[in-house]
């Protein structure tokens, strides 16, 4: 991965497994089970992406199984009773799916998962066929980075541009991710636009910085 933002494409996972929405119940649950995944999304012909079914989609089937609601569960969980009669993934899934494209950044990604309140997501093309699909797991492979690419990139996106003449050589060290900025700089001004930039840099987990203005 090189400079920041990062985008959906870099981590990706592209070999995807999808269904039908003719897919029968008990085979929903066979490929959760073996490809170990927690929802799959729903195709139908050359691969447009319809829906999405999960495993919330699939467990009002043994919530309800020997519950008998009354009238007010009924109107209050309407679309739960409804899926827990449902045997097609057609009649399991949400729809419309919920999905991002592979240009997003993965801050954009990870603020539709939060306010949707999903664990994965389709990614899709921009006629609306599969493409990969990201996970939560995913986003945080930034903080994998090593920390040396974090401060060679915070050196060359950020330091240098903003403090082109430091008074003293600007020190950037990166360890497990903390990055501390030491030294003193010309523009003190410009000090807290650059703690703002390093918390920017993906795979940065906390900034601590050091800088000083010039001494008059």
């Amino acid at each position: 991965m090189q400079g920041s933002p990062h985008r959906v494409s870099e981590v990706m996972t592209r070999a995807v497994v999808a269904v039908g929405r003719e897919a029968p119940f008990k085979d929903i649950v066979e490929r959760m089970k073996q490809w170990k995944v927690s929802a799959l999304p729903v195709v139908e012909g050359d691969g447009r992406v319809i829906g999405v079914v999960s495993e919330a989609d699939l467990l009002p089937k043994e919530e309800f199984r020997d519950d008998d609601p009354d009238r007010f569960t009924q109107r209050r969980r309407l679309s739960d009773l409804a899926k827990a009669g449902a045997l097609t993934a057609a009649e399991l899934m949400s729809t419309p799916a919920v999905s991002v494209r592979a240009d997003a950044t993965l801050a954009e990604a990870a603020r539709i998962m939060a306010l949707r309140h999903v664990k994965r997501l389709p990614v899709v093309t921009a006629e609306g066929l599969l493409d990969g699909v990201v996970s939560r797991g995913d986003l945080l492979k930034v903080f994998l980075r090593p920390d040396n690419d974090l401060a060679d990139e915070i050196r060359r996106d950020v330091v240098d541009p903003l403090f082109p003449a430091p008074v003293e050589p600007v020190h950037i060290t990166v360890t497990e991710g903390v990055a501390t900025l030491t030294g003193r700089v010309p523009d003190a001004a410009r000090i807290p636009l650059a703690v703002r930039l390093v918390r920017g840099v993906e795979g940065v987990v906390r900034v601590d910085c050091r800088l000083t203005g010039a001494r008059a």
